[in-house]
């Protein structure tokens, strides 16, 4: 961890606790200025105000004093826009105030400053109460841990460890840091970084995030990344940046909305000069402060971003969200995304004259360094069979060809048929390969020396949720679903008609995938690519849409797609689709609620049907709607993952 996390931290706090103050403030005057025009109503309540001029007197000053408590902070805010030469939407509420207490009402001044002042309180409030909530995810990652280091177990901040450290976290406790597991075994709730409705079970070697809770074993971890750093940092990074963002529709009406006050005053100016009725100008200014319409996208957009982060889904930008419902193409990578990714050793096929034992150990130790999942495969049946392998020297990996080493000065080549045959070694001898990717193998040629040793087969198996997954977004309009791979034709043709998938490209060089993406946009698909965040980063970087499956923990998937899964659970997929058409709805129904609620106030308005202060209580009603109408989508798709007691 930098030396600086804390202090940055300590710096959001700080900047975050003063807008706390600051709405705590505004809060009080509010609670304190209506007090002041209440005692004023009761004055003209219990006090005949015509023949008691002293309590007439009383009753103006509590108001007057309550009104200009109350106008202040909207005052002082059209004040500021329109020094910066801005025109907002608060001047009409300004204006509505001013014109009150300059005919000498102040009860109604003050009153009219009260609801605007709760309809700004709402507003602030709800984007506070968003933050509150990442801020709660937070706060999952506890603030002290037990330290293993030379003098024992010590507790101490979590702020002071440094990657390396090991940790010490047993059943119940939530996880500190992000690390690897060195001692012990434990099933881990991973629900706040992952979305997963089902604990996990670890083991050495896997890794785990701050944040989640350990539930049954106790285990010793190597601290990987704090602060900040870690995952759950991330995400709330993410979340944060994601809720700044604006959807078009946003930015359209930020740029036309210097017109709207113009045009508001102008409608008013007319209604004073046909009705000769000081009230129905005011009432129009009232009504036509439209919190409404202004709270339909941004309310919509913040439930849209808690609900996909409930579920694991991380969406960088706003607009991604609202791009998703127009998706009409997905590009799946096979490997880790539509498939398993744990590839299983099936066959050994050594060459005439060659030991099988000797064909899987020049394999296993020619690829032990390698994260490829064919390498793992063949270090992990080398390991079950009891072979014991060396040490390889010069390791290289050839991208999408396979990967060369030396073992005991000798040249190992270990991938693509193509790729040994290009570099002059002879396949001939061998059984047919392509009889065996019919029947599903990946196919693994090793050759040393310059000579074919033989070839091994492997096999990936389709994800459980795959098939449902795709069908339901071939339901959801996304006809084309292509699924690229680098694998052999057979295996790519068996994934495929498993799955459903509409086309099929294998053999499918890295360089291959970006071209493709590109030809389908040039079509006019809208393209969403599908992958690990690793290797397909300059496709997810090209789609229309990229998204990054199982990216809690990985950070490139994390930064080079537009959209995250935490999880590998391809129903993500189309409740994205979903959401996104969800998300759009409701802002629809918010914004003509909102133009509703303009039109029929400024007729009302010029018909005499509406006072101020009715006006200014329909306006918080408004926003009220608005506001619950967005909050269902917080609870979309919960059938999905069951919601976390």
């Amino acid at each position: 961890m930098s030396a600086t996390t804390p202090f940055v931290q300590q710096n959001e706090s700080a900047a975050q606790e003063a807008d706390q103050k600051a709405v705590a403030a505004w809060l009080f005057a509010t609670l304190v200025g209506g007090a002041l025009i209440l005692n004023s109503y009761l004055w003209d309540l219990f006090f005949e105000t015509a023949k008691q001029e002293d309590a007439g007197i009383v009753s103006s000053l509590t108001a007057l004093v309550g009104a200009i408590l109350l106008a202040s902070p909207l005052l002082y805010r059209s004040a500021q826009e329109l020094i910066r030469g801005k025109l907002h939407m608060g001047e009409l509420a300004s204006l509505a105030v001013l014109a009150c207490m300059a005919t000498g009402k102040y009860q109604e001044a003050g009153l009219v400053a009260f609801f605007l002042m709760l309809a700004d309180l709402l507003e602030n409030r709800s984007a506070l109460g968003a933050q509150a909530a990442v801020e709660q995810l937070i706060r999952l990652t506890p603030n002290e841990a037990h330290l293993i280091d030379k003098q024992g177990e010590r507790d101490v901040q979590v702020s002071a460890l440094s990657i390396g450290d090991r940790i010490r976290v047993r059943p119940g406790e939530n996880v500190p840091a992000d690390g690897v597991i060195k001692t012990g075994e434990s099933t881990i709730n991973q629900a706040s970084v992952t979305g997963e409705s089902l604990p996990v079970d670890k083991l050495v070697g896997d890794h785990v995030f701050a944040g989640t809770i350990n539930l049954t074993g106790m285990i010793e971890v190597e601290v990987t990344n704090v602060g900040t750093d870690t995952t759950i940092g991330k995400v709330r990074d993410l979340i944060l940046d994601a809720e700044k963002t604006k959807l078009p529709i946003m930015r359209l009406i930020d740029t036309h909305v210097q017109w709207y006050t113009p045009t508001i005053i102008m409608i008013a100016a007319i209604i004073l000069y046909f009705t000769k009725n000081v009230d129905n100008a005011i009432t129009a200014l009232v009504v036509a402060c439209p919190c409404a319409f202004v709270l339909a996208t941004p309310t919509a957009m913040v439930a849209g971003l808690s609900c996909a982060a409930r579920l694991g889904i991380l969406i960088k930008n706003v607009s991604h969200l609202e791009s998703a419902g127009n998706i009409n193409a997905i590009v799946f990578d096979k490997t880790g995304t539509l498939t398993t990714g744990e590839l299983a050793v099936t066959k050994l096929t050594p060459a005439a004259g060659v030991d099988a034992a000797d064909l899987l150990y020049t394999a296993a130790t020619a690829d032990r360094h390698s994260n490829h999942p064919a390498a793992r495969a063949l270090v992990k049946v080398a390991r079950d069979a009891k072979v014991k392998m060396g040490e390889p020297t010069e390791f290289t990996e050839h991208g999408g060809r396979g990967a060369s080493a030396k073992i005991e000065g000798s040249p190992v080549m270990v991938g693509r048929r193509t790729w040994l045959e290009e570099k002059g070694v002879s396949t001939e001898g061998l059984e047919d390969p392509a009889k065996s990717e019919s029947e599903g193998y990946s196919t693994l040629y090793v050759a040393l020396g310059g000579k074919c040793l033989g070839w091994i087969g492997m096999v990936d198996r389709a994800r459980p949720e795959a098939r449902n997954a795709t069908s339901e977004l071939h339901d959801l309009g996304v006809r084309n679903l292509t699924m690229l791979t680098g694998d052999r034709w057979g295996v790519a043709r068996r994934i495929g008609g498993e799955l459903g998938c509409t086309d099929v490209v294998a053999e499918c060089l890295p360089e291959q995938k970006l071209e493709l993406v590109e030809d389908m946009k040039k079509r006019g698909l809208r393209v969403a690519v599908v992958g690990d965040g690793v290797n397909d980063a300059p496709a997810l970087a090209a789609g229309d849409l990229g998204v990054a499956m199982g990216a809690a923990g990985n950070d490139v998937a994390i930064h080079s797609a537009s959209i995250a899964l935490m999880s590998d659970d391809l129903r993500r997929l189309p409740f994205l689709v979903r959401l996104s058409r969800k998300v759009r709805g409701v802002v629809l129904q918010n914004l003509l609620f909102g133009v509703f609620l303009v039109v029929s106030g400024l007729i009302a308005s010029g018909m005499g049907w509406l006072s101020p202060v009715i006006a200014a209580i329909l306006h918080n009603v408004g926003s009220f709607i608005v506001i619950f109408n967005s909050a269902r989508v917080v609870r979309f798709g919960e059938e999905i993952a069951p919601h976390q007691g």
